[in-house]
């Protein structure tokens, strides 16, 4: 639907998560303003909020959306017949790459909501977590890897630090190819150390 188009009919809850997505992608958390978003679509503060409570629901629906977005591009530069090393090394550049090239996005769906299923057993992990996992999951059946347990932290805290020093820290004046070199350092550096550990008695 063009930006700008009044809605008339068909699905007005998609209706507001695109617009929704078309305000964070430049201008992150901050650009997600109800009256923006219902604005776009062309009907009422009431019309929309019979399908999201509030703007925070609203919020949540779009990260939810950005993370499942995420996580397929990440998907998509998956090796054709990668190794689990590979496959890993894959799955954090993925990330970073998606971070650095939607920064507004990326706000919204690390910076701002928090996705629950930490609190939840029955509630699946966001789907990049899920990717990081699964990665995991095929390196340690290769026995590659040192220790399973708990190795998803190290790997997200690396790959999400280094995202936002990129974005917002002192890494934002790195010329592309340097700074995808840092990542490449970053990625394999933290795999190295899977490899290599040893478990404390």
């Amino acid at each position: 639907m063009p930006v700008g188009q009044p809605y008339h009919h068909g699905n007005l809850r998609e209706a507001l998560v695109e617009a929704g997505l078309e305000l964070t992608r430049s201008g992150g958390e901050r650009a997600l303003v109800m009256r923006d978003v219902t604005g776009r679509v062309g009907v009422s503060a009431t019309a929309a909020y019979r399908h999201f409570a509030d703007r925070d629901a609203l919020l949540e629906a779009i990260a939810d959306r950005i993370r499942q977005g995420m996580a397929d591009r990440m998907h998509a530069l998956e090796p054709a017949d990668p190794s689990p090393r590979a496959l890993l090394r894959a799955v954090g550049l993925g990330y970073i790459g998606f971070a650095l090239a939607e920064p507004g996005w990326f706000e919204v769906a690390f910076s701002t909501i928090e996705p629950h299923w930490g609190d939840d057993a029955e509630a699946s992990p966001p789907p990049p977590l899920q990717l990081l996992v699964a990665a995991l999951d095929q390196l340690d059946a290769s026995g590659e890897l040192a220790v399973r347990e708990g190795a998803e932290w190290p790997c997200w805290s690396a790959v999400h630090g280094f995202a936002l020093l990129a974005l917002q820290g002192p890494l934002r004046g790195l010329e592309p190819e340097a700074l995808r070199a840092a990542a490449e350092r970053t990625v394999d550096d933290v795999i190295a150390g899977l490899l290599a550990r040893v478990p404390v008695a």
